[in-house]
């Protein structure tokens, strides 16, 4: 069910939970800014989830909230993941949802990264 990105960050989401250990994952990668993992319900022969550590509802909080090294580190680790799974040269889809529009349904900013064949176009016409 998709979620209101303006409410305040809810500690009991399930990326909290997993950054927090009580919820295990296949991690793929982490850093001081950022933690990787794929995702447990596949939209693509590669589908990895890419979360700040810090605690931050949607893009627009993240954007507006996290100084610039965090939003930095966290950019370099969504890049590190793509690079790291061989997706630079035949292309790769980074995706980001936002608020009730967007399908948010997660209340942490999560980047998912999907790859591994060819995509098509990006929305239904």
């Amino acid at each position: 069910m998709p979620i209101d990105a303006t409410l305040p960050y809810d500690d009991q989401n399930i990326f909290a939970k997993i950054l927090r250990g009580e919820i295990p994952n296949q991690t793929v990668y982490e850093d001081d800014w950022a933690l990787a993992f794929h995702d447990i319900n596949p939209q693509a022969p590669l589908h990895v989830l890419v979360i700040p550590k810090g605690a931050y509802v949607s893009w627009d909080d993240f954007s507006n909230h996290a100084p610039a090294e965090e939003i930095a580190g966290f950019i370099r680790a969504v890049g590190h993941v793509a690079r790291q799974a061989g997706l630079v040269e035949p292309g790769y889809r980074l995706l980001a949802n936002v608020g009730g529009h967007g399908h948010q349904e997660v209340p942490h900013l999560h980047v998912h990264v999907f790859g591994g064949q060819p995509l098509g176009p990006m929305l239904v016409r």
